[in-house]
């Protein structure tokens, strides 16, 4: 079917409920674009992504071949926010449940992969779409009723129409301990999106569209606001590729802080950071990159040990008394479900699924992190045994 916009704000909000639906109810992810993909493409799927990982899913980019080195900022932020990379599907992807395409007018302009044609053809694979292309050559890829496919400046865009509907759900924030999904991150994805396609605004054929580009200019320089002075406002497409190289940095170093500091029992790998050692970090790199650079370090220890990973560390003290744990299991350790952790332990405030967990604790109820976790680990080490 050739591609046409949506007609009605009913039926805009009738697809963003269903995919915000998938997303909620779904597990596992992944984001695909087109061939040689563009500014928009790489941009859509990585703020796409970075949604996704707000609400603890586990989530995969199929990205093949070699991609712009302008693009390698946003891959690289990708990386360290947990989401993999990945250049073909076969066994060792692990499961995929949803593929999400973005920014791609027709099937026949997917990267070739017989992995991915299998998922395209599984009918319990929900396949999510975003896309502003329109015209005698689109086709629909995405099944009916989860297409958010329309005229727009770019599927950035749309991604950003969907976060903004997303953090209106209080209790969806609530219920997943994020005060507001408009990170640094996310923002600049979106805002790269925008700024390639639509040339820093120059191709805008709208006000609507010319007020969206005003939206996401105005909530970025706000967000940077809070750390500098200065003016803001990019002039050009290099400024924001340089401030996408300096999150990038940023993020290396937070990962690199946790990794230098990781330990290994028999079936664990693991890394638990002081209170000292969080406010100097959070001072240095900011709540939010520490938020998501621990999903990557789970993830990396989980692999490294062969079976189960567990990354513990203090809140910002300004804001919270408690400790965040993040338990994951690799992708060949299959037999052992991680919510069983949670039962065994008593443990309330949790959650997740069978291959990852997290929960808080009150920082009072023990006086060492470090034995605590070893109580933790010897009693994780017999449950496994």
């Amino acid at each position: 079917m050739q591609k046409i916009p949506i007609v009605s704000i009913a039926e805009k909000n009738r697809t963003i409920k269903n995919i915000i639906d998938a997303m909620l109810t779904r597990e596992h992810f992944l984001i695909i674009g087109h061939e040689n993909p563009d500014d928009d493409c790489i941009a859509s799927m990585v703020a796409f992504s970075l949604l996704l990982v707000k609400f603890d899913k586990d989530v995969k980019m199929f990205i093949k071949g070699q991609v712009h080195e302008h693009f390698h900022y946003l891959l690289n932020i990708a990386r360290y926010n947990s989401i993999r990379l990945v250049d073909h599907v076969d066994g060792e992807t692990g499961p995929i449940d949803t593929l999400v395409v973005c920014d791609t007018p027709k099937p026949s302009m997917i990267e070739k992969d017989e992995g991915l044609n299998r998922l395209m053809q599984d009918d319990t694979v929900r396949i999510i779409e975003f896309d502003h292309h329109m015209g005698a050559d689109s086709v629909y890829i995405g099944d009916e009723g989860y297409r958010l496919v329309t005229e727009a400046s770019s599927a950035a865009e749309l991604i950003g129409h969907l976060t903004f509907k997303l953090n209106n759900r209080k209790d969806l924030l609530e219920r997943y301990q994020t005060k507001d999904l408009f990170s640094r991150n996310l923002v600049l994805a979106i805002l790269t999106g925008i700024i390639g396609d639509t040339k820093m605004g120059q191709f805008l054929k709208s006000g609507r569209e010319r007020r969206y580009y005003q939206i996401f200019s105005g909530i970025f320089n706000n967000l940077l606001a809070k750390e500098t002075t200065k003016d803001t406002n990019f002039a050009n497409m290099e400024e924001v590729f340089n401030e996408l190289q300096r999150l990038s940095r940023k993020e290396e170093a937070c990962y690199n802080y946790f990794i230098d500091r990781k330990k290994f029992s028999p079936s664990v790998g693991w890394v638990a950071l002081s209170e000292r050692d969080m406010r100097g970090l959070f001072k240095r790199c900011g709540i939010e990159t520490v938020v998501s650079v621990a999903r990557a370090v789970c993830d990396t220890l989980a692999e490294e040990s062969g079976k189960i990973s567990l990354v513990a560390y203090y809140d910002n003290p300004d804001e919270s008394d408690l400790v965040q744990f993040r338990m994951r299991r690799s992708q060949g350790f299959k037999t052992f479900d991680l919510r069983k952790i949670l039962e065994i332990f008593a443990i309330e405030n949790g959650g997740g699924h069978e291959g990852a967990i997290g929960f808080r604790l009150e920082k009072d109820r023990f006086d060492d992190l470090e034995k605590f976790v070893a109580m933790l680990l010897e009693g994780v080490e017999k449950v496994i045994g």
